[in-house]
């Protein structure tokens, strides 16, 4: 099955953990946070290599000792190039946060389905491409925090009852949600998207796409590897400062990690949350 693989690695002994879109913002506080908490090696990931260099290097600066790999997560060979070195180092991840993503500020002048079209396939497809790859070799015990948002629950009551219904749906398969995904992005290109019950909104449609996605994925870990005790979850950093939000947000960066971090770091022995949508360490209601 897709969640099996052979683990087999040169650290056996050592732990390790991968974050993605992590040389700034709430990536590089979550790589912080777990480079002082976590038992093993971190590795901070990012598509710009200098970006990325740099970015461990004030962390360094620190006294922090994370290590970096590049990783395009909208370019399949590149993940592929990462899980290749994740077996071969360690046999397997132990945590895994996808925080790589993208938002359109609300003053841009691109055509809402040329915004639609990049944010869903970078937030929802490449993350899912993500997740194809390194889900199999997540380790027992492991646990993969996804970067949703809060968004996506209010985002989810403003579409139509149709659509609510099946994106709550305990039966929703894997490739039925990408079909979702992908009608999104076409009714938005015919300019039906509002009359087909979209809210006009990519970045909470994408989001809605990885809490879903999340919901799936762990249904799966729990159907094909129940012994693992894997933990899987989406989780809302809140509204944070600065960067994309400005000034006014009430949460500092390393207060946003504080929750991918707790996920990412549950203890062993735990069966939940799994599956959910946490925020301020709650679990939220879909």
């Amino acid at each position: 099955c897709w969640m099996c693989v052979g683990r087999v690695g040169k650290r056996m002994s050592e732990r390790v953990a991968v974050v993605t879109g992590a040389n700034q913002g709430v990536g590089l506080a979550i790589v912080r946070s777990l480079c002082r908490q976590f038992q093993g090696d971190v590795y901070l990931t990012t598509q710009d290599q200098a970006m990325g260099q740099q970015a461990v290097e004030d962390l360094q600066r620190e006294g922090l000792q994370p290590l970096f790999h590049q990783l395009d997560i909208t370019d399949r060979s590149s993940i592929r190039i990462l899980r290749s070195t994740m077996l071969q180092e360690y046999g397997g991840i132990d945590v895994l946060v996808n925080n790589a993503g993208i938002a359109f500020k609300v003053a841009d002048t691109t055509p809402f389905e040329v915004q639609a079209e990049v944010t869903i396939a970078t937030n929802f497809f490449a993350t899912r491409d993500v997740c194809s790859e390194l889900l199999p070799t997540i380790k027992r015990r492991g646990r993969v925090v996804n970067m949703s948002s809060v968004i996506s629950v209010s985002v989810l009551q403003k579409c139509g009852s149709e659509l609510q219904s099946r994106f709550r749906s305990e039966t929703l398969t894997e490739n039925e949600l990408v079909e979702l995904m992908t009608k999104f992005v076409e009714d938005t290109k015919k300019g039906i998207h509002s009359e087909q019950g979209w809210p006009s909104t990519a970045y909470g449609i994408s989001k809605i796409g990885i809490t879903v996605l999340s919901k799936i994925h762990a249904r799966i870990l729990s159907r094909d590897r129940p012994a693992d005790g894997i933990l899987l979850n989406a989780c809302c950093p809140g509204w944070v400062r600065p960067q994309s939000t400005g000034q006014k947000a009430a949460r500092s960066l390393d207060e946003g990690a504080e929750t991918p971090v707790y996920l990412a770091l549950l203890p062993p022995d735990v069966t939940e949350p799994h599956g959910q949508l946490v925020s301020a360490k709650k679990v939220q209601m879909w």
